[in-house]
C-alpha cells in the first residue's frame, strides 16, 4: 500500500468519526429537547388540571352558600310566623336541613381548603364558620323569643361579607394561577 492509500484510509476514518459523532451530538441535542418539550408540556397540563379544578372547587363553595342562603331565607320567615305548633314543627324540620347543608358546605370548604392557595382556603373556612351564628340563634331559647329571631337576622350580613371576601381571594388565586 502506498502512503495515498494510507492517507484515504485516514481521512476516510476521520469523516466517518466526525459523522458519527455529530449524528449522536445531533441524536442527544433532540432527546434532550423531546425531553424538555414534554415536561413543559406535563407541567402545563398540571397547571390547567390544578386552575380547573380550583375553579370547580371555589363554584361549588358559592353554589352550597347560596343554598344556604335560601334556607336562611326560610327560616327567616318561619322565624316572624307566630308560634304554633305547626311553627315548630318547621322549624324543627328546617334545623335538620341546616345541619344537612352545613356538613355540604363544610366538605366544599374543605375541597378548596385542600385545593389551595392559602388565601383561598382562609376565607372558604371563615365563610363557613360565617353559618355558626345562624345555628347557634336557632338553638338557643324558646321557638317564640324576638331576641333568637333578631339575633338570626344579625347573621346576614357577617355571612354575606364573608361570601363576598372568598369570591375576592378565589378570583385573586384564579387570576395568578
Amino acid at each position: 500500500m502506498g502512503d495515498s492509500t494510507w492517507w484515504t484510509l485516514a481521512i476516510a476514518a476521520v469523516t466517518g468519526g466526525t459523522a458519527v459523532l455529530a449524528s449522536w451530538v445531533t441524536s442527544r441535542g433532540s432527546t434532550q429537547a423531546a425531553r424538555i418539550q414534554s415536561e413543559i408540556a406535563a407541567r402545563s397540563q398540571r397547571a390547567e388540571r390544578l386552575r380547573e379544578s380550583r375553579r370547580t372547587a371555589y363554584l361549588d363553595l358559592i353554589e352550597q352558600t347560596h343554598r344556604m342562603g335560601e334556607l336562611f331565607w326560610e327560616i327567616s320567615a318561619t322565624l316572624r310566623e307566630p308560634g304554633s305548633e305547626a311553627r315548630t314543627a318547621a322549624l324543627g324540620a328546617q334545623q335538620d336541613r341546616e345541619v344537612a347543608e352545613y356538613a355540604k358546605i363544610r366538605r366544599c370548604a374543605r375541597v378548596v381548603e385542600l385545593e389551595g392557595p392559602p388565601s383561598a382556603a382562609a376565607a372558604a373556612l371563615a365563610l363557613q364558620k360565617a353559618t355558626g351564628p345562624f345555628y347557634a340563634a336557632l338553638t338557643a331559647g324558646p321557638s317564640g323569643d324576638t331576641d333568637r329571631r333578631d339575633a338570626f337576622d344579625a347573621a346576614y350580613r357577617p355571612f354575606w361579607a364573608a361570601l363576598e371576601n372568598f369570591v375576592d381571594a378565589a378570583r385573586e388565586a384564579h387570576q395568578t394561577d
